[in-house]
């Protein structure tokens, strides 16, 4: 490829931490293919940014008491520390607000698409709150959704991913519960319908889920919409327009040209493809908008897009541990570090359909890693303290088993190539898979360990020790993309570096001689 692979995840609201549902949704599954697709040497560009303009956070900030721009950089420190402390490792994330030249870039974007009609006016009545004086859209409105009847704000359904707007059922003004009214507003709007035959043809060669494709074709069969672009108000990107200048750019549009902002659009050419990662809710924006917004400018960039669905939590359990406090990223990292929840939130990850966040499961997660992964880590460990002064001996690997378990790795190897390739992205499998091969190579060290009790073993349990240190080797590499932070652990303890390619060569144990260096505490979590 000549240019990398483009991973870009949701930006996340600036309203608020990040919790679970978070990580289990978009970024932890990004961040595994990110790294599985480095470690293999392919080019990769993994971006995203901080939606820092929402209503949510202008919301969140009068009902504080408080000025947005505060609000927004306090949970953008917030939330970029969590990424952080996950592993969650991004070649660049936008920051609208310290980002130079980012204000100047989205206005020339939108005042391109305004100057090509792409970007027209439109007169309609739209709900306002006579109490606040204040016209109420994005987080400032909550209804029904007229498409789906779900309860939802002025932005996007969550259950139905359509835009909602101006046409909530019933509006209510989220600041002071008074019923909205309905009076005429002249705003800016990107009709999808005069793009309806270029969006009908990029979907049909896009990959994608069938909720996706119901989605786009039901948005075909109903009537592409005209989507808002623009909102009467005064937080966000000012609107580049002379007779909307008290307006602000939507958080919808933004968040899209965001990513190509990121990515250094205008600046170099697109990637040959790209791939988004996003929560059902926010799919109109990377797979309606984004695409729609792209063809205008006549450009056709193949993507695919993993949408996740809803991750829940149990409230009355999570608050019987602190209320929402047990549910935020930074409390449970902090207790179960990054190991534990990420391959916890891979293992439930809502794909396909909702799952729930529950604490007993967290709690089991963390246990499978204590009792099958570092219990035989630590026995190997031991094994070449006792047998082998501490160093790795000079035997090739063997042992009663060895090489029927030797084919079933490198069969391993090749399933876990394919759950972490974009071909066939599946991370749960992954998370199965490198179970199955500590499972494996732990039975294998207990029939093994008996061989030191025979009168005539004459080293023979050298060999094993060597066939597992193998296996060893090769979780440096095939457990990265999942656990990096174990990953190297580990990797240190072999002498040896971390995230290699996952292939069944990486399979090998270190060098004869090589002195190990255990860790004094658990290799996978903590």
């Amino acid at each position: 490829m000549s240019t990398p692979l483009w991973i870009t995840a949701t930006p996340p609201a600036t309203h608020g931490e990040l919790h679970i549902g978070h990580l289990a949704g978009p970024y932890v599954a990004a961040d595994v293919l990110s790294r599985h697709l480095r470690a293999d040497g392919r080019p990769v560009l993994f971006s995203t940014g901080t939606a820092d303009h929402t209503e949510s956070v202008e919301l969140r900030a009068l009902r504080a008491g408080r000025k947005p721009e505060e609000v927004a950089e306090g949970y953008r420190a917030a939330i970029t520390a969590d990424w952080l402390r996950s592993g969650v490792e991004f070649d660049h994330i936008v920051q609208p607000r310290r980002d130079r030249g980012y204000q100047r870039w989205v206005q020339n974007l939108f005042l391109d698409l305004y100057g090509q009609d792409v970007i027209v006016a439109r007169t309609r009545l739209h709900p306002f709150c006579p109490s606040c004086e204040r016209w109420l859209h994005g987080a400032f409105v909550m209804g029904a959704c007229s498409a789906c009847g779900a309860r939802a704000d002025g932005s996007l359904c969550h259950e139905c991913a359509r835009p909602t707007d101006a046409d909530l059922i019933d509006p209510v003004c989220a600041l002071c519960g008074s019923p909205g009214e309905r009076h005429r507003c002249r705003r800016l709007y990107l009709p999808l319908e005069p793009l309806r035959e270029s969006l009908a043809d990029h979907w049909a060669s896009t990959e994608s889920s069938p909720r996706l494709a119901a989605l786009w074709e039901s948005l075909l069969e109903d009537g592409l919409p005209e989507v808002a672009v623009g909102h009467p108000g005064d937080w966000g990107v000012p609107v580049p327009v002379d007779d909307f200048r008290h307006h602000r750019i939507d958080a919808c549009f933004e968040a899209v040209v965001m990513h190509l902002f990121g990515y250094g659009y205008d600046h170099k050419p697109l990637p040959e493809r790209a791939v988004h990662f996003c929560e059902f809710g926010h799919a109109f924006c990377h797979a309606v908008l984004l695409p729609a917004i792209l063809i205008a400018r006549g450009v056709k960039l193949p993507q695919e897009i993993y949408v996740n669905e809803t991750y829940r939590v149990d409230a009355e359990r999570a608050h019987g541990f602190g209320g929402e406090a047990g549910v935020w990223a930074l409390d449970l990292l902090t207790e179960f570090g990054s190991d534990t929840l990420r391959r916890h939130v891979l293992e439930e990850r809502p794909h396909g359909r909702r799952t729930e966040f529950r604490r007993d499961r967290l709690e089991r997660t963390r246990q499978v890693l204590e009792t099958t992964w570092n219990n035989w880590l630590t026995r190997l460990f031991t094994a070449v303290r006792e047998d082998c002064a501490g160093v790795v001996p000079d035997a090739e690997p063997g042992g009663t088993g060895w090489e029927a378990l030797r084919r079933r790795l490198y069969r391993a190897a090749e399933d876990l190539r394919e759950a972490y390739g974009p071909e066939a992205f599946d991370p749960r499998r992954a998370v199965a898979v490198l179970d199955e091969v500590v499972s494996c190579a732990a039975d294998f060290g207990y029939v093994n360990v008996f061989e030191q009790r025979r009168p005539r073993r004459g080293g023979r349990r050298l060999p094993t020790i060597t066939a597992q240190l193998s296996v060893a080797v090769a979780l440096t590499s095939w457990a990265w993309p999942v656990m990096p932070e174990g990953a190297g652990r580990l990797a240190a303890a072999l002498r040896t570096k971390p995230g290699g390619p996952v292939v069944p060569e990486a399979l090998a144990p270190p060098a004869p001689g090589v002195r190990l260096d255990p860790p004094s505490g658990p290799v996978f979590g903590f």
